[in-house]
């Protein structure tokens, strides 16, 4: 008996304190700040703006970028890390249809007084400039024909990780 009392007495102490089921809601005191992120891509009449970053885990922040044939490229990229150029130097280069990124990636190691980028090469359409961690740069280009494009960062070790697609439609 002494038992069954005991029993009944930790039960009903348990349903009491369990609450009335509802779930606890919780507010937030907290302002959010306008932090929204420059778009990735935005379009007009014949004008494509493209915002594209390379950053110190060396990836770019996008690994598609889709254009119409003809139309005016804007193309901002910056650097997001915080690395200088001479250890993880970051650049865009747009190559032609069918070139070999990894031949085009050797033969640029080549080139370190012009930034890793082949002198006279006819593999490229258009290229930035090497930044550095916090730096950005902005290039305009004619979008070419229909196809798709290989970009990469031209930096050593980089092309394997650091690459895209421009699709020209």
């Amino acid at each position: 008996m002494k038992k069954i009392l005991m029993l009944l007495l930790s039960t009903t102490l348990l349903i009491s304190c369990g609450g009335d089921g509802k779930k606890e809601e919780k507010k937030e005191n907290s302002i959010k700040l306008n932090t929204q992120e420059k778009p990735n891509e935005e379009k007009e009449e014949g004008v494509t703006r493209v915002y594209l970053t390379g950053s110190d885990q060396m990836k770019f922040n996008k690994n598609e970028i889709v254009v119409n044939a003809g139309d005016k490229v804007i193309l901002t990229f910056e650097h997001v890390g915080k690395l200088p150029k001479e250890t993880m130097g970051h650049n865009f280069v747009l190559l032609k249809e069918g070139t070999n990124v990894q031949e085009f990636g050797q033969e640029a190691l080549e080139f370190k007084e012009n930034d890793y980028i082949p002198e006279g090469s006819d593999a490229i359409i258009t290229h930035t400039e090497m930044l550095g961690g916090g730096e950005k740069t902005e290039i305009t280009f004619k979008a070419p024909a229909k196809g798709k494009y290989d970009y990469i960062c031209s930096f050593p070790g980089h092309v394997a990780l650091m690459n895209g697609v421009l699709t020209v439609k």
